[in-house]
Parts: structure tokens; sequence; C-alpha cells
């Protein structure tokens, strides 16, 4: 059985094709129009692997754009696929931190992936890929190297997680000649101990599992780990958590 899962994030379009494991995956930027990155991001699979629309046999959506996107069977809520992805490329994974482009959120698993709780902050930006964004951009870092900045060097404190204002406060902090590197470690400590606040409010079960396309930031993961005091996995497909949790869904429908 051949299914798709289709994760239409606000920054990011990410697909699956699955056969009871990841054949393929496409990330491509979402744009103005989500239903026409849906659209792309499933031909770029099929073309790639050379199948026709008829070989799928159910495709399920999910991210803030899923409702939008017509070429599906079915639409779930990302907190159903992120869990479910989650716990299928990590069985152990009991608590999931999963920060996107624009939002973040904390689930918290059973034995069998399903959601007993979970929390989610959808309301601004702060704290999430979008900030980091922008502020990798004031400092003239690339997100790569903002994100390898070293956890251990050292750092100047960002008291303020608006996107706006923290703007305001890095750009202070330069002037008075501060290093861009102690900066960035504070703006990566300021999202550390934001998630890390929502996953105290939830409640932490181990294993922790950190997906999202911010997983993908070194000094954030050390950071978390030494706000929480546990180790965070990471997995290399965790920013396909939500696309591969529909196409497991979808090979169940």
């Amino acid at each position: 059985m051949l299914t798709i899962g289709v994760d239409i994030g606000s920054v990011g379009t990410k697909a699956v094709l699955f056969d009871g494991d990841i054949v393929d995956r496409h990330l491509e930027p979402t744009g103005w129009n989500p239903s026409e990155a849906g659209h792309r991001a499933m031909e770029s699979l099929l073309k790639r692997n050379s199948l026709s629309p008829g070989r799928i046999d159910c495709v399920v959506s999910t991210g803030y754009g899923r409702k939008s996107f017509a070429e599906v069977d079915k639409a779930v809520t990302e907190i159903t696929c992120h869990a479910r992805g989650a716990h299928f490329m990590d069985p152990e994974v009991r608590t999931v931190l999963d920060i996107g482009g624009q939002d973040s959120k904390v689930i918290v698993l059973d034995d069998h992936g399903r959601v007993l709780d979970f929390m989610m902050n959808d309301k601004c930006a702060a704290g999430t890929g979008r900030f980091l964004q922008v502020m990798a951009t004031l400092l003239e870092y690339s997100i790569e190297e903002f994100g390898a900045v070293d956890p251990d060097g050292e750092m100047q404190k960002i008291s303020s997680m608006c996107t706006v204002f923290a703007e305001s406060e890095v750009v202070s902090h330069l002037a008075k000649g501060v290093s861009k590197n102690a900066v960035a470690l504070g703006l990566l400590e300021s999202v550390a101990v934001r998630a890390s606040s929502m996953l105290g409010r939830l409640g932490i079960k181990p294993v922790v599992g950190f997906t999202g396309g911010v997983s993908r930031c070194p000094s954030l993961v050390s950071l978390l780990e030494g706000q929480l005091n546990c180790d965070v996995r990471t997995y290399g497909d965790s920013h396909y958590a939500g696309a591969l949790g529909s196409a497991l869904i979808a090979s169940e429908l």
C-alpha cells in the first residue's frame, strides 16, 4: 500500500511517500498559496518516483493549510499527526516538543503514540523558527551558523521574546560592543527557556523527542538539555514528523 502525507505549514510544506516505511520525502516553501504548495509537493514525489496519481491508495493532509488542499482523502489535526510521526521515528518517545515556523507545541503520548495531552502556542512568533530566522538575518548569520554557536561560550541575556522588542534589544547590545556570538547564544537560550517552560507546565514524561525544523539547531538542543536536565532526542527526519504521521494514518484508512 502506497500513501502520501502532506504537512502544509505556514513556512514549509512537507510531503512523505510511505509504504510501511519512508520511501521518499519532499520539502519546499509554502509561499502565499498553501493549496498550490501541497499540490507541488505531492507532484514532486510522484514524478521523482515515476508514479501516477492512481498508484497512491490514500492521501492525508495536516498543518494549517490542510483544509485548503482538496486533493486528499482526509485532513487530520497536526497534533495527532505529529504525535504519530514522532512515535514512528522513536517508539520510546513519550513527550514531543515541536517548534515549527510559526508555532510551538508540546504533546504527551501514551505507549501506543496516542495523544494524552498537549499544549500549543500559535498566537505569536515568539520562540519559533520565524523568530530565529529574523534574528539570524539581523546578525548576518546563516541559519546553520546561528544554530552552531558554541553553547558554552559567552552569553548575553535577552529579556524580550517579542520579535519586534527583541530586535531592538539585539541592536542595542551590538551597539554597546557585545559580540554577535554572545547575542546569538542569548537568543537561543531565550527560546530554550520558553520551550522548557511549556514542557514543565504540561509535565515531562521521558523520553523527550524534539521535532520540527528548529530541532536541527544543535546549540538549541544542548541548551534545552541543560534547562530540562535530561537528554533530548532529535531525528534525521524530525522536520517531516507531521507529514510522516499523516502518511501513517493514511495507511490505516
